[in-house]
């Protein structure tokens, strides 16, 4: 899409309540919102439960479901399978529950232990075949899935000094990224010879890394670039030659954004399209593209938007969705998720 010499709008279309807590994160359902497929998309919070939301003929979002009495501490990630017949919560309980998704009816199937304590996010790689968790006892741990709603823990990855924030698969390979309070990305892959997994590279202050709290990161839509955000006020644009079929090809930073935020950068997340979003602590969503000015040496990215207090206090997620509508949503301290759309002003969609 080209975004020179166009203006354009955050429109804000809904705005959800339920949540009795903040809410942390939220998760667009593969594979709705288009071909007549309604929306569909997950928020957790720190009121112990997960809500599942389902668009309408109208075009608003409806609580379809509740998944509670299940974890009994906060649910700080989720994250569906790739199928979308699952969703995996991470939970400050110590546990990852697996939930099946038949119908409209959710079903606990699996709930997976081992880490000491607060697990803080949860990845399912391209194919469903893997699992990610991290937490607060510094580990990542990888899970195989097997049939009949199994997983079977395969690695225990001890790399980070200090709390890990984030787990994240790569789109298109099976490697690893993990960001951690330890001010460090690092990536993770596994060894074809021993079946174990290793960290392959640390990026940190010493290759222009973050210099404070990691908290989120995110690819495009091809994997061979990566956006992250940190307590230190900046956002960061990776890239890397690894879909040349190179998994060991290392990922070089190319751009860092700041001066949008004045609070810690608590989510990122990269739209099909080329759109960078983030949320902040100052309660604002930014938006930026790939600036194409032929003046600027090497890849650059520019401010399109910024939305003033898009929520009353703290953004703590954003995603854009994957469907045929531009829709982000952002879930908050203020226990509330947003619905937003991106729009020209001159009211035109996006599509």
């Amino acid at each position: 899409m080209n975004f020179e010499d166009e203006n354009f709008e955050l429109r804000e279309i809904q705005r959800l309540e339920g949540h009795t807590d903040k809410v942390w994160s939220v998760a667009w359902k593969p594979a709705t919102g288009i071909n007549g497929v309604s929306a569909v998309f997950a928020s957790c919070s720190g009121d112990k439960t997960v809500r599942i939301w389902e668009e309408d003929s109208t075009g608003s979002f409806q609580c379809q479901a509740v998944l509670e009495e299940t974890h009994t501490r906060t649910v700080r990630s989720c994250a569906w399978s790739p199928s979308g017949k699952f969703l995996a919560t991470a939970s400050f309980d110590a546990t990852t529950a697996i939930w099946e998704n038949v119908g409209v009816d959710f079903e606990c199937v699996s709930t997976l232990e081992g880490h000491d304590n607060e697990v803080k996010s949860v990845s399912w790689n391209n194919s469903g075949s893997l699992l990610a968790t991290c937490g607060r006892d510094k580990s990542v741990w990888i899970w195989e899935v097997l049939p009949g709603n199994e997983f079977d823990c395969v690695s225990v990855l001890l790399g980070h000094t200090q709390d890990v924030k984030m787990v994240q698969w790569n789109p298109s390979m099976d490697t690893l990224f993990s960001c951690s309070y330890d001010n460090t990305i690092k990536v993770w892959i596994e060894d074809g010879d021993s079946d174990d997994w290793h960290c392959i590279q640390t990026l940190g202050e010493s290759n222009s890394g973050h210099t404070s709290t990691v908290w989120s990161l995110s690819f495009d839509a091809s994997g061979d670039k990566m956006v992250s955000c940190s307590d230190d006020l900046t956002i960061k644009v990776w890239t890397s030659k690894m879909q040349e079929g190179d998994q060991n090809a290392p990922w070089e930073h190319v751009c860092t954004l700041s001066g949008y935020h004045d609070r810690t950068i608590f989510s990122v997340h990269w739209s099909r399209e080329g759109i960078i979003a983030s949320g902040a602590a100052d309660d604002a969503i930014c938006l930026f593209v790939e600036n194409n000015d032929n003046e600027v040496e090497g890849p650059s990215f520019k401010l399109l938007l910024k939305k003033e207090k898009a929520h009353e206090m703290d953004v703590n997620s954003v995603q854009w969705n994957s469907g045929d509508r531009r829709l982000l949503a952002s879930a908050s301290d203020d226990g509330t998720v947003k619905i937003w759309e991106l729009v020209r002003l001159s009211g035109q969609k996006l599509l």
